[in-house]
């Protein structure tokens, strides 16, 4: 039987170390060729839009999609997982909070493998829902002690710091300006909708480590041309998704200045098959726009979870 996961399960069941080691396995598998994904597809009406990514997780045996729409009134997500030998439909889960912590669990493992150990202060822009993956990861693979938050809107920069900093146990604080986020982080994180980049791509120290989350399409550009040109090494989840719908690159490859070859995909770097940090004072950027084998890897184990603990439901498929 097909077994249904409704939200409150699966936020019962997922803890960022769960996401961080399914993540890891999937973009092994990716870079070794044992995975599938096929890069997000859009639908789009005058009123909302239907997203969905597909792919496959051979080694975990499983092949499925994730399907969301967005509109003015929510937007919803739903995972599917069916088995790879024969196609029988496994599971269904509600994904707005696995999405969340597999997002934030992509941009902690770039940070493993590219910002530097010693990395003690994050400036984050963005203090909504994903921020808090965000934070949750770093702080599972470096050792943070203070993050500078920062978003448009005073009331909730100041209140996104204080939950945050209750929930992680850490000094977060609300940044004043987009600068003073940057200046002295040895970690930036973007996680916004912006269609403009939120900083000036000077203000980043050396050494310092970027994650660009919030720009999964073409009219979306979080960090500008010399944040990118600044980079020594620039990171993606997946070359052909970067390809398709990172904003933030855009630029540069079209003007040259950038070159597909160059883009270190995050299961190479996590594999060792491409090389991480090079120096202490270079800068690094990961580009985050998801992949589907991220949801795929992390909804097997919550449904694993799910059986061991007689949660949810089963759907008469």
């Amino acid at each position: 039987m097909t077994l249904y996961l409704n939200e409150a399960e699966v936020g019962q069941l997922l803890t960022m170390d769960l996401a961080l080691e399914a993540v890891e396995v999937a973009h092994r598998a990716h870079a070794t060729g044992r995975a599938i994904d096929v890069p997000r597809q859009r639908t789009r009406t005058p009123t909302s839009a239907l997203h969905i990514l597909q792919g496959a997780l051979l080694d975990e045996g499983v092949i499925g999609y994730k399907a969301y729409t967005t509109s003015r009134e929510a937007n919803r997500f739903l995972v599917h997982l069916f088995d790879v030998a024969d196609g029988r439909p496994l599971a269904v889960l509600a994904a707005d909070a696995l999405g969340m912590m597999r997002t934030g669990a992509a941009g902690g493992l770039a940070a493993r493998c590219l910002a530097r150990p010693e990395s003690a202060v994050a400036g984050v822009f963005g203090a909504g829902w994903q921020a808090q993956s965000q934070i949750a990861a770093l702080c599972r693979v470096r050792p943070i002690e203070r993050v500078k938050l920062y978003c448009r809107d005073e009331e909730r920069r100041r209140a996104g710091a204080a939950d945050f900093s209750r929930r992680f146990g850490i000094e977060v604080v609300p940044a004043a300006s987009a600068e003073e986020t940057v200046r002295g982080s040895d970690i930036v994180v973007t996680i916004t909708s912006s269609s403009r980049p939120v900083f000036d791509g000077a203000w980043l120290e050396e050494g310092a480590h970027v994650t660009a989350a919030g720009s999964n399409s073409l009219i979306r550009q979080e960090i500008d041309e010399t944040a990118v040109r600044r980079a020594g090494l620039v990171g993606v989840d997946s070359r052909a998704t970067a390809l398709r719908e990172a904003g933030d690159l855009l630029p540069a490859l079209e003007k040259g200045r950038l070159q597909e070859g160059q883009l270190a995909e995050l299961g190479e770097l996590l594999a060792g098959m491409r090389p991480g940090r090079s120096d202490p004072r270079q800068i690094t950027l990961f580009e985050s726009q998801g992949m589907v084998i991220q949801d795929l890897a992390l909804a097997v184990r919550l449904v694993a979870k799910a059986r061991q603990q007689r949660l949810g439901v089963e759907l008469p498929y």
